[in-house]
């Protein structure tokens, strides 16, 4: 059915990991309809190539002869379009059961956690992208690809990003896999840590070679052929002599018994040395020579939104990222602050979700605090409904550093221009990436 399908719909065509779905089936000559939400990049892009578009529930201008139709859980089952499907009796499919599906017919490489997963996915591909036939499937806008899919005429081997929302990554069956970390998280679908842990490893159980463990974590992830990696000298494959630049990093990886290998990346951050190790053991357990390897990540351009440079002067220092998890948070500030240590840094952060918000409010506060100024945006609800008494005025009371302030999207700016800050961070996974490059035009002007 799958195979011989010409016509498919995609509900939340705009997703990231929906858009490199739609990326695949347009390259196999399918012709591709979809409904978004709001017009954006992604959605330009995909229309340029070809894709059929539009962004309001209108089920009167679908074309009849769907073969299948691909939704996001991100989508209500209360959504015009999903309904007209379901009555009509169109096959439906989860994201994830088509990703399963399509990787399935290839050896897998795939990049779970919590964080961390995308920088690491995108990393493998592009140390795999000319030495071995390459299909991949990144939750980002990798720039060396400029773009979230990769895609060899002959495809040998699939890398892939495992999203641990909603189950999804328990459709893949890869050969290799990375876990990078389990922190809590999407507690509205599992309700406690633990639950979130015993998916991890009914994941793990279905890679076939060799799960890569994140050193933190390994202790808690089955499998009878783990390697461990991070920064201890006991692990497998451990980073040593840090050395932390502006615009990239340097350090030492000693990889089982083999001669250790001095790496630079052009990406900065000791979270990104960390990365740059999880990719390193699963090119080599791959068969990639170590020199190839080393060449290949000096030439790593980054990931938009992940430690995203928008201005590097000595006057503003303005630096995007995705992070929208309380770790996530810790990481990127402090590596910031790490490398500019004699600066203020000014933290505007949009929260993710309700419950994420209620679940790690304090963890937020805490990590928020370490900033020398806070600006929060009202929280980002996607999928949700509000939760009373949540709200970003509350978590703004959790902080303890008095510079702080809550502010509406339409007032940033104005507030931006009259307190200019020193090093500025926007953080969040919402849509405050539509404010990035109105903030960097007022700066540049």
């Amino acid at each position: 059915m799958m195979e011989r399908a010409k016509n498919i719909y995609f509900l939340g065509i705009g997703g990231i990991g929906m858009s490199a779905l739609a990326h695949y089936y347009l390259l196999e000559g399918c012709n591709i309809y979809g409904y978004d939400r709001t017009p954006s990049p992604i959605t330009d892009r995909l229309a340029s190539e070809g894709a059929h578009i539009h962004f309001d529930e209108n089920p009167d201008i679908i074309p009849q002869d769907i073969d299948f139709v691909i939704y996001t859980p991100a989508i209500s089952k209360e959504h015009k379009e999903y309904l007209h499907f379901l009555q009509k009796g169109t096959p439906i499919y989860k994201r994830a059961q088509v990703l399963g599906m399509i990787t399935d017919r290839y050896s897998t490489a795939a990049v779970a956690g919590t964080h961390g997963k995308t920088t690491t996915t995108s990393m493998l591909a592009h140390i795999l992208n000319d030495e071995r036939n390459t299909i991949a499937f990144i939750g980002g806008i990798a720039k060396n690809f400029d773009s979230n899919f990769v895609l060899h005429p002959n495809p040998e081997i699939a890398v892939v990003e495992a999203d641990e929302f909603d189950r999804s990554f328990l459709t893949l069956h890869p050969e290799i896999a990375v876990i990078t970390s389990m922190d809590a998280d999407h507690l509205d679908i599992y309700g406690s840590k633990t639950k979130l842990e015993e998916s991890f490893n009914l994941f793990a159980a279905q890679v076939s070679g060799t799960v890569i463990a994140n050193e933190k974590i390994a202790p808690l992830i089955s499998h009878n052929n783990k390697l461990t990696y991070g920064f201890a000298p006991a692990s497998d494959c451990h980073a040593t002599d840090i050395t932390p630049h502006e615009n990239l990093t340097d350090f030492t990886i000693h990889y089982l018994d083999e001669p250790p290998i001095r790496i630079t990346i052009a990406v900065p951050g000791t979270h990104n040395a960390l990365n740059a190790t999880a990719a390193y053991a699963a090119a080599r357990q791959l068969g990639i020579a170590p020199e190839t390897i080393r060449a290949k990540l000096a030439t790593f351009s980054g990931v938009k939104r992940r430690f995203d440079y928008q201005i590097a002067s000595p006057g503003l220092v303005f630096i995007d990222d995705y992070a929208h998890h309380p770790e996530e948070l810790r990481s990127i500030i402090c590596s910031v602050k790490e490398i500019y240590k004699s600066k203020k840094l000014t933290v505007i952060f949009q929260p993710h979700l309700y419950t994420r918000t209620r679940d790690f409010a304090h963890e937020f506060a805490e990590v928020l605090g370490l900033a020398d100024k806070i600006i929060l945006l009202p929280i980002y609800p996607a999928r949700e409904l509000p939760i009373q008494g949540i709200d970003s005025q509350y978590l703004l009371s959790l902080i303890g550093n008095n510079n702080k302030i809550v502010l509406e999207k339409d007032q940033l700016l104005a507030h931006l221009a009259k307190n200019k800050p020193e090093v500025l961070l926007t953080l969040g996974a919402g849509d405050i990436d539509r404010l990035v490059p109105k903030i960097k035009e007022l700066f540049e002007k």
